[in-house]
């Protein structure tokens, strides 16, 4: 049976006001008596007296003015040290004062207790301080079973920031040290803790071993990213992986949570540094509309163009649930910026018509779309009239409308498409592009520059793989994955949204972007991370199951043409796609057979038609590959 002592009440401040002036005095006395024993010298009682009386008076008087009692004796830090030196400091002064008012002779001897003093009555104050701190955090660990004992890594300032909050506020945590990787800080100590040093899994092993270490707290996301075999070892041996965020809200102290280490932490790349001047610049003032506004990269999208100076804001979708929700959460901002939701379809022309005729948007970001594959090869006429047939409507009526700019978010999977939803999104850039081209080249009434985004695959979106994996393991398994090899290019959903708003403002027109998205994943390795994030053994606890690829899918995905190249643009993640150009006139006559087909319902014609239109454009597992 484990025993639980409550430790998180502190000494009241009387008491400790009254232990440090007790103490003090008591250093006085014995530095009177120690120097007198040693040089074999007789003690003025009544002198001695007098000598403990202005002792004792002073170091009420000074403990009181410095405050000494008002930190947490537990946590004593260098602030109590400062605060208890200025208060003995005027407790020696005052005695040499009183000691050349009192007494004939002031030379060496008396200088000498008095500087004893001094060093007895900090060495005194100080040292209970730090017996009382180590005894705390002992008795605390053998009372608390469920206490994590705790490594920081690196040593950083925010590191620092991260050991201070733990040791002082935070009790589900015992700090042991700081582990580095840096061979320079070896035999280091910070904040009197042993910096531990580590160059491969052997070292973690024994120093994980030696302390019993069961926790892992990381303040810098870059660390965790980089750190790959730390983290490898600790998802491997159920080391719990904490991960600090720092948060600064104005006229309040800063904030600091821990969270548990997510897939998401571990995939993402180095944070893209977006110049927000320049944006801001370019939506101050706008009208902007946003199509498929509650999905999960339209709802992200909106929170981050509602922070911005916009004359309004309109979002637009068809999911009446979702919709709600998202204009609950930007309501609750209660910021002064102007929005609108509203509720319809991109394939209703007359809907959005009214809709770009009565807000008049500068700025449409595009993305609304079905994007499932297995569920798009069942229903590719579906996803003819919302991808295609959307993003034409779209795409005309923003001409019409004089839209500035025209952003359409389409997927690595337009690339090559191997299914239904790539090709149809291939197709709706192939229609944008072709649109802008027209209008610069052959003189078209209109002023509207179309600018197309690629993503991979986006972390935590609804039905994406994610989710899929986490309910999994909440049921207890199988986890499910199409094929052993099966990779996926990876991205987060503020990630998405940040290349979304620079290729907005750096983006001339009729441009495609591209992300530098890193390494692909392969997802059977995401499935065995997720298990073991949850402290649970791949193949043991949970098993891995693999089903076979599905309609349309393939084992790779790539983010360009083999006829497209890159160039540079001013960020160094974000690449321009030197594009494959195409005659508007053909592709707006193709699209409208394509549209008329889908209308029919006649899913295999519309399929034949449209590898007819991409001709890049090759089923893989599906039941359409006989039409190749």
């Amino acid at each position: 049976m484990s025993v639980r002592v409550n430790l998180s009440n502190r000494l009241s401040p009387t008491l400790v006001w009254g232990l440090d002036s007790i103490m003090s005095t008591v250093s006085t006395l014995l530095s009177v008596l120690l120097l007198h024993m040693l040089l074999d010298l007789s003690i003025d009682s009544s002198q001695l007296f007098v000598t403990l009386a202005i002792s004792l008076a002073t170091s009420i008087i000074a403990t009181r003015l410095f405050h000494t009692y008002e930190g947490i004796i537990r946590h004593a830090s260098a602030v109590e040290m400062i605060r208890v030196l200025w208060a003995m400091l005027v407790k020696a002064v005052v005695l040499i004062i009183a000691a050349n008012l009192t007494l004939e002779y002031t030379g060496r001897f008396v200088y000498s207790i008095i500087g004893f003093d001094f060093v007895l009555s900090m060495a005194l104050l100080m040292g209970v301080r730090v017996v009382v701190s180590s005894l705390y955090y002992h008795l605390l660990d053998f009372t608390n079973p469920s206490i994590q004992r705790t490594l920081i890594f690196n040593t950083t300032e925010a590191s620092v920031r991260l050991a201070n909050y733990i040791r002082f506020c935070n009790t589900s945590y015992s700090l042991k040290g700081f582990i580095s990787t840096n061979p320079n800080e070896k035999d280091k100590r910070l904040l009197n803790e042993h910096v531990y040093v580590a160059k491969d899994v052997n070292d973690f092993k024994e120093i994980f071993e030696a302390s019993n270490i069961n926790a892992i707290l990381f303040a810098k996301i870059t660390d965790l990213r980089n750190e790959k075999e730390l983290v490898a070892y600790c998802l491997k041996n159920s080391i719990n992986l904490q991960l600090v965020s720092f948060t600064q809200v104005e006229n309040e102290e800063e904030r600091i949570l821990l969270h548990k280490v997510q897939i998401e932490d571990l995939l993402g790349r180095e944070e893209i540094h977006i110049d927000m001047t320049q944006i801001s610049a370019q939506m101050d003032g706008k009208t902007v509309m946003v199509t498929g506004a509650a999905g999960s990269i339209g709802s992200e999208l909106c929170r981050q163009l509602y922070s911005l100076n916009l004359r309004q804001l309109v979002l637009f979708d068809y999911s009446e649930t979702a919709l709600y929700l998202i204009d609950l959460e930007i309501r609750d901002k209660r910021k002064a910026t102007p929005f609108v939701s509203v509720l319809g379809d991109v394939r209703d022309r007359d809907r959005v018509e009214l809709v770009m005729k009565k807000y008049r948007p500068d700025i449409i970001f595009h993305a609304a779309a079905y994007k499932h594959v297995p569920m798009m090869e069942m229903y590719p006429c579906e996803a003819v009239h919302t991808n295609v047939g959307g993003t034409v409507i779209l795409a005309d009526l923003a001409v019409k409308y004089n839209v500035r700019k025209f952003i359409m978010i389409s997927s690595d999977k337009a690339v090559c498409p191997s299914n239904v939803m790539g090709a149809t999104k291939r197709l709706a850039e192939m229609y944008v592009q072709s649109f802008g081209d027209f209008i610069k080249k052959e003189g078209k009434t209109g002023t509207t520059s179309f600018i197309t985004t690629r993503f991979g695959n986006v972390l935590g979106s609804n039905g994406s793989i994610v989710p899929l994996f986490r309910e999994q393991i909440r049921k207890g398994g199988p986890v499910t994955v199409t094929h052993p090899d099966v990779t996926r290019y990876f991205m987060t959903i503020p990630e998405a949204c940040r290349l979304v708003l620079e290729a907005s403002t750096i983006g001339e027109g009729d441009d495609i972007f591209v992300f530098d998205m890193g390494e692909p994943v392969k997802i059977a390795d995401l499935a065995s991370r997720m298990i073991e994030l949850s402290g649970l053994k791949p193949g043991k606890d949970i098993e891995i199951k693999y089903i076979g690829l599905r309609p349309g899918e393939k084992l790779y995905e790539e983010v360009l043409y083999s006829k497209e190249d890159t160039a540079q643009t001013s960020n160094p993640k974000i690449f321009r796609a030197v594009r494959v150009s195409h005659d508007h006139r053909k592709i707006l006559e193709a699209v409208d057979s394509l549209l008329e087909m889908a209308a029919a319902n006649d899913s295999m014609e519309t399929v034949r038609l449209l590898k007819q239109i991409v001709q890049e454009f090759k089923s893989r597992h599906s039941e359409f590959e006989k039409l190749d």
